[in-house]
């Protein structure tokens, strides 16, 4: 039975765009939905009228899979392509310099001329240019394999592209300079880093206070010290010095002048304010008018609460306040940031970020009142330190890559340097290495019914070259290399945390490139699941079978990983390209396993049969140890202590949380890593963590202990031999993160 995407989804994401174009407040934020309002039209008109088939890899009629899609949140394609549209401006450039119409098709047409080619050429050798979508590459592929003197692969990929070049971009983008090292990465471009310091105004709220410390406190102080002259027998205004009416005179005309020059703080001017009495009963008296009888409340209460002008105490309170107004605001020391990386390219990141850092300089000082030798703001470096240019392996270890989900963003950049050392020629290996970064910038749709993503490997313009890779060798060694390393990367990095589906995808990629048979296995959505696994879950869990039989993790789960070996393989699926077959016994089992209720919500009964193969395939933590040889310095007792930590921070969160359902899955992820990695170590490692865990849990709330508690129950009984599901620990539980008509963990425990 075929499933079909539901119009539903599409309507209530057209209607919210629809709300938000007409009603908020912010001018962006309206553009914006204004965009996905337009998106979103398209894509109810297209499922309304057939052109759009949701939930299949070629969703728009008469366009075929390599053809990348414009797609819109939850992967619904809005029917246009991401190369399509209006022609951009390099492209009219393009069109003026060759005397031709601007149009695709002539253009796509003058490059294959002699002239054209050669322009091609000059930008393969150079490799100044880039390639933002993956048609931007079948150009220079096809004058790659014209001077390769590779006529037939050439003709072969211009009939396939050709009947779109009307409607396509495939000429590449100028660039001022060829791609950096492909080794090293980023997370944000020096211009990008700019650009969100460059966004950070001056808060008037700081600019307030700055100018009531340094401007009108002190100038209160001088109108209270100038009544106090007139004390006597402690009543205000009883004598009048010499010379005090002038002074006086002076005071309110300077008071004129500073109002104007500075207009932010308006405390001064509060009528009822001390400093507002004090001026205004000056005033008075200079031009014979009677005084507020506030006046000598206002004086005393000022005394009272600050000292007399000039006394020690008074002197340290203003002497701490014009430290504080005077420095630099995050504004201030923002623009001696933006200074120092307007010296830099900004297409790219930069090698170091220590000079971007350092503290105040004694020009910068001068140039916005700073202390030289002052560091500036962990936020500002931190914004900065996005751009660092460095290994991935540095970027995790320096705090750059905060999570797995971020890893997964740069990962495509170490995957197409790797995939470009297959090509021995090395214009060709930077073409292909700037087209799989352009490939993986492709958003992905909504799949049903098994259907795969497209791969890089379809792409038509990858075909045509791919006789030039080479196959082994030295090029299965570097991608085996990189896919220990980043698995090692993931793990160490972030215990605890599941694979997020875009780094699985990645993986598979440099599993393909090094010549190995390994399973790697995507996180599947609960709401729209299909009810059945395609076969290389069946053939995942076999090989967790492998690493796991006899474990403390089969035992904690009641795993039988020998029934596991025995699954069917599927059917046999010979059409490349094509939707996964399925594995029936695989499918049975996770049912049987997940034990479903009778009644419960459709998408949780999904979840509690998507945890069981979660629970069987280790979601890809058996692929890494064996056979991808994943070997993590500090030891698998490190891990398991570190998986442990975020089970116990993520269970914290479930109190008082009004939604904690994906905080419990979280929790069930870590600790179920937590189990994995304590299964890979010896018994008195084993003994010595769960000793520690329990020492950990014992220091935390109460709520977090009684959530928990239960759970490490469980464990200790299993690691002494017993079994979780024969009634002999009637304490402990199993920690799952899907239950059907409510957690139990979202239950307040008591004492």
């Amino acid at each position: 039975m075929q499933v079909q995407a539901n119009p539903a989804y599409a309507a209530g994401q057209m209607a919210k765009a629809f709300v938000t174009a007409g009603v908020h407040e912010d001018e962006a934020t309206r553009r914006r939905a204004e965009k996905r309002l337009r998106q979103w039209e398209k894509v109810v008109a297209g499922m309304a009228d057939g052109g759009l088939t949701i939930g299949s890899r070629t969703p728009v009629q008469g366009l075929p899979a390599w053809v990348t899609p414009e797609v819109v949140r939850g992967g619904f394609a809005t029917g246009d392509a991401a190369a399509g549209g209006p022609l951009e401006e390099y492209e009219l450039r393009a069109a003026r310099r060759a005397e031709i119409d601007p149009d695709r098709r002539e253009l796509f047409r003058y490059h294959l001329s002699d002239v054209g080619l050669a322009d091609l050429y000059a930008l393969l050798d150079s490799g100044c240019y880039e390639i933002l979508v993956p048609e931007e590459a079948a150009l220079l592929v096809v004058a790659w394999l014209v001077r390769a003197g590779d006529r037939a692969f050439a003709l072969e990929l211009l009939a396939t592209i050709g009947p779109f070049t009307d409607r396509l971009r495939m000429l590449p983008r100028p660039a001022a300079a060829p791609p950096g090292d492909a080794s090293l990465a980023y997370r944000e471009t020096v211009g990008q880093v700019a650009a969100r310091i460059g966004v950070r105004s001056p808060k008037p709220a700081i600019e307030a206070m700055n100018e009531a410390l340094a401007v009108w406190n002190p100038f209160a102080d001088e109108l209270l010290a100038h009544w106090l002259e007139t004390v006597e027998d402690g009543r205000v205004g009883v004598v009048e010095p010499d010379d005090w009416r002038r002074r006086g005179t002076e005071l309110l005309a300077r008071h004129r002048r500073l109002a104007a020059e500075h207009p932010l703080c308006g405390k001064h001017r509060d009528p009822k304010g001390n400093p507002a009495i004090l001026r205004t009963a000056l005033e008075d008296t200079l031009k014979g008018r009677r005084r507020s009888g506030l006046l000598q409340h206002a004086v005393d209460a000022m005394v009272a609460k600050r000292g007399l002008p000039g006394s020690p105490e008074h002197a340290e309170l203003r002497r701490v306040q014009a430290e504080v107004a005077a420095r630099p605001t995050h504004h201030a020391l923002a623009q001696i940031m933006l200074a120092r990386l307007s010296g830099l390219p900004q297409d790219t990141g930069t090698p170091s970020i220590e000079p971007l850092i350092k503290p105040i300089t004694e020009d910068e000082a001068r140039r916005t009142g700073a202390v030289p030798g002052a560091p500036l703001p962990e936020p500002l470096r931190a914004i900065v330190s996005n751009a660092l240019q460095a290994p991935i392996g540095t970027l995790v270890e320096r705090g750059v890559v905060p999570s797995a989900e971020v890893l997964a963003e740069l990962v495509p950049q170490l995957v197409a340097s790797t995939t470009a050392l297959s090509y021995q020629d090395e214009a060709l290996r930077t073409l292909m290495a700037s087209a799989y970064r352009a490939f993986r910038n492709r958003r992905s749709l909504l799949l049903l019914n098994l259907e795969s993503q497209v791969r890089f490997e379809e792409l038509p313009w990858v075909q045509a070259v791919s006789a030039y890779r080479r196959r082994g060798g030295a090029s299965a060694d570097d991608a085996r290399t990189a896919l220990t390393r980043l698995g090692e990367l993931t793990i160490q990095g972030f215990p605890g945390t599941i694979m997020p589906n875009p780094l699985i995808r990645e993986m598979a990629v440099l599993v393909r490139q090094a010549g190995m048979d390994v399973p790697l296995v995507e996180e599947l959505a609960a709401d729209i699941f299909m009810g059945t696994f395609s076969d290389k879950f069946a053939k995942a869990a076999r090989l967790a079978a492998d690493v796991l039989e006899g474990s403390l993790y089969e035992r904690y789960y009641g795993v039988d990983f020998a029934a596991v070996r025995a699954l069917d393989d599927g059917r046999a699926n010979l059409r490349r390209f094509r939707p996964a077959v399925s594995s029936e016994g695989f499918d049975a089992l996770c049912l049987r396993r997940a034990a479903l209720p009778p009644d419960g919500g459709w998408v949780v009964r999904n979840g509690m049969v998507i945890e069981q193969a979660q629970i069987l395939t280790t979601h890809n933590l058996a692929a890494l140890v064996h056979p991808i040889g994943v070997d993590p310095s500090p030891g698998w007792d490190d891990l398991a202590r570190r998986a442990f930590t975020a089970t116990r921070s993520l269970v914290a969160k479930v109190h008082n949380n009004p939604s904690p359902r994906s905080t419990i899955k979280d929790a069930a992820y870590a600790w179920r890593q937590t189990l994995f990695f304590l299964s890979l170590c010896g018994l008195k490692e084993q003994i010595g963590v769960t000793a520690w865990i329990q020492d950990e849990l014992d220091r935390q709330p109460d709520h977090v202990v009684d959530r928990l508690d239960p759970v490490v129950t469980g464990l200790r009984h299993v690691l002494v031999g017993g079994s979780l599901d024969d009634g002999s620990a009637p304490t402990a539980r199993r920690f799952l993160g899907w239950q059907a008509n409510g957690h139990w963990m979202r239950e307040t425990p008591s004492r």
